[in-house]
């Protein structure tokens, strides 16, 4: 196994910075502005030929007793459980806190061993500027600038110091990465953790708690899966900190790397234009989805006749999608979602063959003929697929600009249902055959 690095320190000592210079990323959130990073936020590291787990964790403070702050507490407790090196960062330019010292305190009973990174020590002496981080009495400090990368990776060959190099594991195989999606605080974390069964990401009830995109990878009945916790989208009128504005387009980003979209509705909640607008945006970039209604539970039947109306009204463009109602918290309706989004991924990633294809499309035209444009009828001769998540179909012939979109929309339906596309939307492209002749 790979050895895990995780890194630990008080708000805003550099933590993401020195977790997306390790993974060679821009996963993790950064802005001058303490409290960034909430959840566990994992990525792969490498130092020369030697590959590792790094870990980024919230600001820890560990006398939180309650609030969102001692829901970051747990989550950092977790990773140190978790770690066989901790990287204890402190700033020095604000110098040695008593935040430090219960930290240290903590991190001395671990069973753990602990590196205590200077960080932002770029252009100092460093037997100056570290001095008092001694008082810590976990071993030598050693100045780095996780900006700048100085010392870095000397630090790090220290963490690795002790550990068996791992042979080169064999690339895995492709999996689902799927992201849950939707407006601030209709259930997205709790959703995942019920998943994962276990307090995975921090779930509390107060709108925008999820700050940064998380990946999670987990496995069940052995196969692999990521699934992506995202901030909540709200209106763009209602986007006014620089900081909601890097979460949201962290959340398009994970939809844009997604195979599958879990798009999480409150039922308790009126089903809004922004929920249909998000719905949009999966669509447009043509990515599997499954819809998780979520607090199914506080409903009684009258409500949720309604909220039933109101999906197929708002969102009756979502037809090629399950529609699954949930209790996220309680665990109710929840073990049909993995089955769906499994199907999602599979129709995704389908692979259509050009003779199954064709046969398809000549049945759809003997039953129904496209109809004329002018004195002209399109001839559809054949079908090809040409890209996958969505799946793309090709479709050759002559006149092909004269089809029109009620006889497209007619073909998808024809192609989804012969080959059980359910879960993804489907692409349906013409192209127009030329006459060689013409210019002659």
């Amino acid at each position: 196994m790979k050895p895990t690095i995780v890194i630990v320190g008080r708000p805003n000592v550099g933590k993401s910075t020195l977790f997306n210079r390790l993974t060679r990323s821009r996963d993790a959130l950064v802005a001058d502005m303490p409290g960034l990073t909430r959840d566990r936020h994992y990525g792969e590291g490498r130092v020369g030929d030697r590959p590792f787990l790094v870990v980024d964790t919230g600001g820890f403070e560990p006398v939180a007793k309650e609030g969102i702050l001692h829901e970051m507490a747990k989550q950092t407790r977790q990773a140190i459980a978790e770690a066989d090196v901790i990287l204890f960062m402190v700033d020095v330019r604000q110098g040695l806190a008593p935040q430090d010292r219960n930290i240290a305190a903590l991190l001395r009973k671990a069973g753990r061993r602990v590196l205590l990174a200077v960080n932002k020590a770029e252009g100092m002496n460093v037997g100056v500027v570290t001095a008092e981080f001694h008082e810590l009495a976990l071993g030598e400090p050693y100045a780095i600038s996780a900006a700048h990368g100085e010392g870095v990776n000397d630090l790090v060959d220290l963490a690795l110091a002790g550990f068996e190099q791992e042979p080169e594991e064999e690339p895995a195989p492709d999996h689902p990465r799927i992201a849950v999606i939707g407006r601030p605080n209709v259930g997205k974390s709790t959703l995942i953790n019920s998943l994962l069964g276990e307090n995975r990401v921090i779930a509390f009830d107060q709108p925008g708690t999820t700050r940064d995109s998380i990946d999670v990878p987990f496995e069940r009945g052995g196969r692999r899966y990521t699934l992506i916790d995202t901030a909540g989208l709200r209106r763009r009128g209602q986007v006014f900190e620089s900081l909601e504005k890097f979460s949201v387009i962290k959340t398009l980003q994970s939809v844009d790397q997604s195979n599958v979209v879990v798009l999480v509705l409150d039922a308790q909640a009126e089903i809004s234009d922004q929920d249909a607008h998000i719905a949009g945006y999966v669509v447009e970039k043509g990515r599997a989805l499954v819809v998780a209604v979520n607090k199914w539970d506080g409903l009684d039947d009258y409500r949720r006749e309604c909220v039933k109306r109101d999906l197929g009204r708002k969102l009756g463009f979502l037809g090629f999608a399950r529609f699954h109602f949930i209790s996220a918290l309680q665990g109710s309706g929840m073990s049909a979602l993995l089955p769906s989004i499994d199907d999602a991924y599979r129709a995704a990633m389908t692979k259509l063959s050009t003779p199954r294809l064709t046969r398809v499309l000549i049945e759809a035209v003997e039953r129904q003929q496209p109809p004329r444009k002018g004195l002209t009828r399109p001839k559809l001769r054949y079908a090809h697929q040409g890209g996958m998540n969505p799946p793309l179909i090709v479709i050759h012939g002559n006149a092909l600009n004269a089809v029109s979109e009620s006889y497209r929309r007619y073909l998808e339906g024809r192609f989804r249902e012969a080959f059980s596309l359910q879960g993804t939307p489907l692409k349906v492209q013409f192209k127009t055959s030329t006459n060689p002749y013409l210019k002659k």
